[in-house]
C-alpha cells in the first residue's frame, strides 16, 4: 500500500508541474485536492481558505517561502508539493533546547513522521531550527516572501515579538512579502486581555510591523467571521478545533461559531 500510495503521489507532483499552461490558481487547486493531504486538515478548509489566502499573499511556485512555526503541517501539506520543484519551502521551528515545553518536541516529531510517509512531497523541504530572541529563518539568504498563521500572540506572551518581526523583516529581499493571519480582537482590547484571550488587535499587529520597517500593503477580510464573539472564558482555545474545556452540551453551539476572526495583513520590505 505505501508504495502504491508514493507512486501515486510521484505521478501527481509529476502531472501537475509537467503542464506549463496551468496558472497558478489551477496548480494551488490541484495541490488542496491531493490525496496527501490530512482529511483532518482539509475538513478544515472552509474555515482556513488556504487558496485564498495563498493567492492574497502573491504565493506562487517559484517563490521562496518561510513559514514560521508551521506545528503538525498544515499550511506545510499545500506549500511544500506547491514550491517543490520551482521554488523553496522553509520549514522554520524552535530549536529544542534543554527546558522546551514538550508540546515542540512532539510536533517536531509528529512532522517528521509526516515526511517520512511522503518522501515524495517533503524530499526538497528545507528545515530551520530558530531562537526566538534572535531568529535566523534561512539557510540560503534572502527569500521572497515570510508565512505566520496564527502565531502572533503566543510571542506577545513570550515577550519575544520584537525579536521575530525583525527576524521577518532581516530575512528578506527588498520587496519580499510577510502574509500574517491572526486571530483578531475587538479594537482598544487592552494589550494584556490580548496575550490572555489569543485575540490581538489589528492596530497593534500593524504598529509592531511598521516598527521593524515594514509598510502595510494590503488588508484582507478572507478569514473573517462575524459570528465569533470573542468574549469566552476560555478565549480563543474555546472555538475550534480545539473546543478547550466546552462541556458537551455546549458542543453544537460552539462548532456553528466555526473558527475565529481572523485579519489577513500583507506588509512589504520597501
Amino acid at each position: 500500500m505505501r508504495i502504491t500510495t508514493i507512486l501515486f503521489l510521484n505521478l501527481f507532483l509529476g502531472f501537475i508541474f509537467s503542464q506549463p499552461a496551468l496558472s497558478n490558481e489551477k496548480l494551488i487547486d490541484q495541490v488542496i485536492m491531493g490525496e496527501h493531504r490530512d482529511p483532518n486538515f482539509t475538513m478544515r478548509d472552509r474555515y482556513r481558505h488556504p487558496k485564498e489566502t495563498l493567492e492574497f499573499f502573491g504565493i506562487t511556485p517559484e517563490k521562496s517561502v518561510v513559514e514560521i512555526t508551521p506545528g503538525f503541517g498544515w499550511y506545510a501539506e499545500i506549500l511544500a508539493p506547491l514550491l517543490r520543484e520551482n521554488g523553496m519551502y522553509i520549514y522554520a521551528s524552535y530549536k529544542l533546547n534543554e527546558g522546551i515545553n514538550p508540546f515542540f518536541i512532539k510536533v517536531e516529531n509528529a512532522f517528521k513522521e509526516k515526511m517520512q510517509q511522503h518522501p515524495s512531497i517533503y524530499d526538497k523541504l528545507n528545515w530551520v531550527h530558530f531562537e526566538a530572541k534572535n531568529p535566523r529563518l534561512s539557510p540560503d539568504g534572502p527569500i521572497d516572501a515570510v508565512l505566520t498563521f496564527r502565531n502572533v500572540h503566543n510571542w506577545a506572551q513570550a515577550g519575544t515579538i520584537e525579536s521575530m518581526f525583525v527576524g521577518f523583516y532581516d530575512v528578506l529581499k527588498p520587496g519580499g512579502m510577510l502574509g500574517l493571519v491572526e486571530h483578531r480582537a475587538k479594537p482598544g482590547t487592552p494589550l494584556e486581555n490580548q496575550i490572555k484571550s489569543g485575540y490581538m488587535t489589528e492596530k497593534f499587529v500593524i504598529q509592531m510591523a511598521e516598527s521593524v520597517g515594514f509598510r502595510l500593503d494590503a488588508k484582507s477580510e478572507i478569514n473573517a467571521n462575524p459570528k465569533d464573539t470573542k468574549d469566552y472564558a476560555g478565549g480563543v482555545w474555546n472555538l475550534l478545533p480545539n473546543l478547550r474545556n466546552i462541556a458537551d452540551e455546549d458542543k453544537d453551539k460552539m462548532v456553528d461559531i466555526g473558527e475565529s476572526d481572523r485579519m489577513t495583513l500583507r506588509f512589504v520590505k520597501d
